[in-house]
């Protein structure tokens, strides 16, 4: 998969949209066409087509129930728990493969994609070993290897000066707040390539809000991240590009000042205006 020019066009849905100008960034999320159901009968997206660029922060909004997050699972194969669910239609391509390629290994997916959930989950295990736990799994089993990738992926996630004292703390000890930068640095302690961040703020309190939306603000210096929201106002304080999702069809992706302030759907102005959702 090749990066895309400045000043490509993209059909996305019925909005065309344009990237900026600037330098070319890499193309590192492509769908095409996807349909999606969980029972295998009716679509719960409708041939979703969009291009999701390298160390952009992406958000996906719209009203409950519209498939922001069912799309963003998708981008892990997290819908695969679900026995009747499969995409009915069109394909998912990540770092140039197709995702749903019967020779591609989930688990390897998993590793350069990582996600973030709504509810903080951190595991009953101490600090340093919620952070050091994806090493773990995949092998890792050098202390100096582990103990330089838990030291920088707390400091990453905001987390290190808070807890360099007491790593062997419980992680369910730690507020809300840091339980989700816990979470985070657990995440990017694989060195995943994308992050997919699923309502990562709705469980938090303004600060902790604040703390969190910094840290994605950082974090795409080095990883491509892909965020759902309710928060419209989220959405503009922490996105390059938003997208807007309606009925489980794309309406409109661009980027997130002009979507804002000019958007080209009726269906986008009166839900960025509250006429509904």
């Amino acid at each position: 998969m090749s990066a895309i020019s400045a000043g490509t066009e993209k059909t996305v849905g019925s909005q065309k949209t344009e990237k900026p100008e600037g330098a070319k960034k890499s193309l590192v999320i492509e769908t095409n066409e996807v349909s999606f159901a969980y029972d295998g009968k009716k679509d719960v997206l409708k041939k979703i087509s969009m291009q999701i660029f390298a160390q952009e922060v992406t958000a996906f909004i719209g009203p409950s129930g519209c498939g922001k997050s069912t799309l963003l699972r998708n981008f892990n194969r997290m819908n695969d728990l679900i026995p009747t669910a499969k995409i009915t239609n069109g394909h998912i391509s990540i770092l140039g493969s197709d995702i749903f390629d019967p020779m591609v290994d989930v688990i390897e997916l998993r590793k350069k994609v990582g996600m973030v959930f709504q509810k903080y989950n951190p595991f009953p295990k101490s600090i340093y070993e919620n952070v050091a736990y994806g090493l773990r799994i995949a092998g890792e089993n050098r202390k100096s290897v582990i103990d330089q990738a838990v030291e920088e992926s707390l400091q990453l996630s905001g987390l290190w000066e808070e807890v360099k004292d007491r790593l062997d703390a419980s992680g369910m000890g730690l507020s809300g707040g840091q339980q989700q930068r816990l979470c985070i640095a657990r995440t990017i302690a694989v060195r995943p390539e994308i992050i997919l961040m699923d309502e990562p703020c709705s469980a938090l309190d303004p600060i902790s809000t604040a703390k969190v939306e910094d840290l994605i603000t950082q974090l795409k210096e080095k990883f491509t991240i892909v965020i759902v929201t309710h928060n419209m106002q989220q959405a503009t304080r922490v996105s390059d590009r938003t997208a807007f999702f309606y009925l489980g069809s794309l309406i409109e992706m661009d980027d997130t000042t002009k979507l804002f302030t000019n958007p080209t759907q009726k269906e986008t102005e009166d839900y960025i205006s509250g006429r509904f959702g």
